[in-house]
């Protein structure tokens, strides 16, 4: 064997070895919640509230916490980032302003969520008069994961031949056609895949949520209650030591939450990409 051969073995040992124990780590984790929480899991404690501060009782007034922010962050982000990216993929025709946009964009992504949470309370809660509320963890969650779904959007947009375009404006259609009849059906499952990690991230944040959505242990009527995410009850758990039990309950159900989130957003890929 050569040793260029030796170094391409080599580095594909090393490859599969990384890949190897990412997915090892990743089922220890899912292992270890589901066999600690399954078995404090039952129908009670999706449809009853908590009580004795949480010790007691299930996490139906979390669960619809958790739906109302994160579908208020969806809501807000996901128009203004498949615009944006849109925006900076068919219409922009590059130079300093594109740059500074794609700047702030990343530099975005790498702030962390106490920053993002120190915002959104000042700027939603106190200054704006919003107060501890779903419309204010949801618009702070919103900031948040804005910069993935510009970036996986963006990404997804370029991977459509631009012999599609070409063939469409050919025939006569306008560049808005072209994009709404061509290029988003394309991108579709690439954009689902951003919107689906934007999930990921606002179901399982806390320091944000805790900030500017507070932690009521009642389940919000409105988008301007108070409410009580999963993750945050399980951080209130965990830190306080409340209740180990109830914490292995509610961080699988998290898990069993962003997975069906997961397996519904592949199908509906799936089902748009077989139409297109």
């Amino acid at each position: 064997m050569t040793g260029k051969n030796l170094t391409q073995s080599a580095a594909f040992l090393a490859l599969r070895a990384a890949a190897i124990i990412t997915l090892a780590v990743l089922f220890i984790i899912i292992i270890y919640i589901m066999s600690n929480g399954l078995r404090h899991i039952n129908t009670s404690f999706f449809l009853q509230g908590p009580t004795s501060m949480g010790r007691d009782g299930g996490i139906a007034p979390f669960i619809v916490s958790t739906l109302y922010v994160s579908a208020v962050s969806l809501v807000i982000a996901a128009p203004v980032g498949i615009g944006s990216a849109l925006y900076l993929s068919e219409y922009s025709k590059g130079g300093l302003p594109v740059r500074i946009i794609r700047f702030c964009t990343e530099t975005l992504a790498g702030i962390p969520s106490i920053i993002f949470g120190l915002f959104g309370f000042v700027f939603f809660v106190v200054s704006l008069g919003m107060g501890w509320s779903v419309l204010s963890g949801g618009l702070t969650l919103a900031c948040m994961v804005l910069p993935t779904i510009i970036k996986t959007s963006e990404e997804a947009i370029k991977t459509v031949p631009d012999t599609y375009r070409e063939g469409s404006m050919a025939l006569g259609a306008t560049k808005w056609q072209t994009i709404v009849k061509v290029v988003l059906p394309v991108s579709v499952p690439g954009i689902i895949t951003g919107i689906i990690l934007s999930i990921g991230r606002a179901v399982g944040e806390t320091a944000a949520v805790i900030l500017t959505a507070g932690s009521s242990l009642r389940a919000p009527v409105s988008i301007t209650d108070p409410g009580r995410t999963m993750s945050v009850h399980l951080y209130v758990l965990t830190m306080e030591g409340i209740s180990n039990e109830k914490a292995f309950a509610t961080a699988a159900v998290l898990i069993l939450f962003v997975l069906g989130i997961n397996y519904a957003a592949n199908k509906t890929a799936t089902f748009i990409r077989r139409k297109v």
